[in-house]
């Protein structure tokens, strides 16, 4: 078996995902079908998309690839994408869908998510903006019914599994209180300095899986947010532990993520990382490594959504 089948996370229906997966949030074409390569090469088998990353068509040729040369099955991938947020309506969910298996090649997803809570107008191509540049809003956005397409598609079996991404505890609640169906997992921004252990916790509570992006906390959203952001790598605690244990930075990053319990999704293009990021199950953070580690929570959110000019004015606005 790859290497990062070995920690899966049950869902509440049953099927199972690998604990480790590759992201491939802001990489190029280029990037991404060089990266994606070296991710399958080095046994990452849980891949992490979306359509607004823009590269699905790219990532769609590499699976096709492996999976015609017989080097992967179907069967051994687990696939994850989303419901862009042009397309956070019940009456749009199974066309977006439909559209990212054509572009990824494959009869149906393992996991679908909704991206975010809010909806901004349908549009093919960037979103709409208005004379202030910012983001023009859909301020309806119907949890309730969006659900309900949700599980359509999980009917139809065009998807396994269906989740949530981005959503608050409030926004969760609602969904479970008026679901057929209940989320199997929720990806939300998780990382030392943004543990979001009340969020977690009520996850846990009601039987939904949670996966981190942004482990590593995502320096090259700097250019994007056009502000500074931390670098976790560089935390003295980190590095100390790292240097002790004989590890990359990240690995005890990823490794601290994983002993919570929690999924995560690295994104690297440098092939050498691709393959650290995935070398975490031949050793374990001790309970004192753990607590010290909880212990630099400072309730930081890098990914902020302020590459949406405007949308803090949204009423489903999560954060």
């Amino acid at each position: 078996m790859a290497a990062a089948c070995k920690i899966d996370l049950t869902f509440a229906d049953g099927h199972k995902m690998p604990a480790l997966g590759f992201g491939t949030w802001r990489a190029p074409d280029d990037e991404v079908e060089k990266a994606l390569n070296e991710a399958l090469e080095a046994g990452y088998r849980h891949i992490d998309c979306a359509p607004v990353y823009l590269n699905e068509p790219t990532i769609g040729r590499v699976l096709r690839q492996w999976i015609d040369s017989g080097r992967v099955t179907r069967e051994e991938l687990f696939i994850v994408t989303k419901l862009p947020p042009h397309g956070t309506r019940a009456a749009t969910v199974e066309k977006f869908l439909k559209r990212s298996l054509a572009d990824l090649q494959l009869d149906y997803v393992d996991l679908y998510l909704v991206h975010v809570p809010f909806t901004v107008p349908e549009v093919d191509g960037p979103f709409l903006t208005d004379g202030n540049g910012e983001i023009v809003l859909e301020t309806t956005t119907d949890h309730v019914s969006l659900w309900k397409g949700m599980e359509a598609i999980a009917d139809a079996g065009l998807a396994r599994s269906i989740g949530l991404s981005n959503f608050n505890q409030r926004q969760i609640q609602r969904v479970l209180d008026n679901c057929r169906i209940k989320p199997a997992n929720l990806q939300i921004e998780n990382h030392i300095y943004l543990q979001q252990n009340g969020l977690v916790k009520f996850c846990k509570a009601n039987d939904i899986t949670v996966t981190a992006y942004s482990p590593l906390g995502s320096k090259g959203i700097e250019k994007l947010l056009n502000r500074e952001v931390p670098d976790l790598l560089d935390n003295p605690v980190v590095k100390e532990m790292a240097q002790r244990c004989g590890k990359t930075a990240a690995q005890i990053l990823l490794r601290h993520l994983l002993q919570r319990g929690i999924a995560t999704i690295p994104k690297s293009t440098n092939p050498d990382r691709v393959r650290q990021n995935i070398a975490l199950f031949d050793f374990e953070l001790s309970d004192a490594d753990m607590a010290q580690l909880n212990g630099l929570d400072q309730n930081l959110r890098i990914c902020d959504f302020g590459f949406f000019p405007g949308i803090t004015k949204h009423p489903e606005f999560p954060f």
